[in-house]
């Protein structure tokens, strides 16, 4: 049901929304081909898909601004659904990547203070869906890295770590959680067409993640009416009988 509020000629629509946070591979999913664009496109008149990406960003920052996107004590900013999409810079490696990294207990207590705060604003934990990291393809990061005049700063053991202590937050919590890590490796194969860099998702990477991201959401949203008529149900002689009222068709 969309909420509306009485406002002069009829009702003022507020949209359900969605809410991506996470890192840059949060923040670029918006791109052609990202993973949130397909989630907008699915929703599209259903509800808003909020992308709330901050690149380069770990969870011990995240968990500072988290309250500063999603207040308490207000109906309308509770989303129906909500991504949170961290522990690619979380697992830098501290002696290469000191700014970034997070020791992996912190990664843990940070994941689930996230969850907890959500929960105390109103975002109930069926509406969570925690993401791992996905692989590290080190010789093309490696390549990255000495572009930028560094030395390797990750390494795939090393993430999956962070990704099986997101599998344990997600299992402590009772939310969702979807193993990228895991399922772009599953059966040894060749994940290195998931990435574009190494690190970020390539088209077919957020291809991946999208075909396997929607079930999960899915569930969340299934109620969700289209918002306002389908254009050949408007009433043609007065057509503010069907285009004011609540907006759920």
């Amino acid at each position: 049901m969309a909420l509306c509020e009485a406002a002069s000629g009829g009702c003022s629509l507020h949209w359900p929304r969605v809410l991506l946070f996470g890192d840059s591979i949060t923040q670029f999913s918006f791109q052609q081909g990202g993973w949130g664009a397909s989630l907008a496109d699915r929703l599209v008149r259903k509800c808003d898909v909020l992308n709330r990406g901050f690149s380069g960003y770990n969870t011990r920052w995240a968990k500072i601004i988290l309250p500063r996107i999603i207040r308490k004590g207000n109906s309308l900013d509770s989303p129906v659904a909500v991504t949170i999409f961290f522990g690619a810079n979380d697992s830098a490696l501290k002696d290469e990547n000191p700014k970034q990294h997070i020791p992996l207990a912190e990664y843990v207590a940070n994941l689930k203070s996230m969850v907890w705060y959500l929960q105390r604003a109103g975002v109930a934990g069926s509406r969570v869906v925690l993401i791992t990291p996905p692989p590290l393809g080190e010789a093309a990061w490696e390549q990255e890295c000495l572009l930028q005049g560094c030395r390797l700063n990750r390494l795939n053991s090393v993430v999956g770590e962070y990704a099986g202590a997101c599998l344990q937050v997600a299992q402590d919590c009772g939310v969702d959680v979807l193993d990228l890590w895991t399922l772009m490796q599953k059966d040894t194969q060749d994940f290195s067409s998931y990435l574009s860099d190494g690190l970020h998702l390539s088209p077919k990477g957020n291809e991946f993640l999208f075909s396997h991201l929607w079930p999960l959401i899915e569930k969340k949203v299934s109620s969700l009416p289209l918002l306002l008529p389908y254009w050949r149900d408007v009433a043609e002689a007065k057509p503010e009988l069907s285009l004011l009222g609540d907006g759920d068709h």
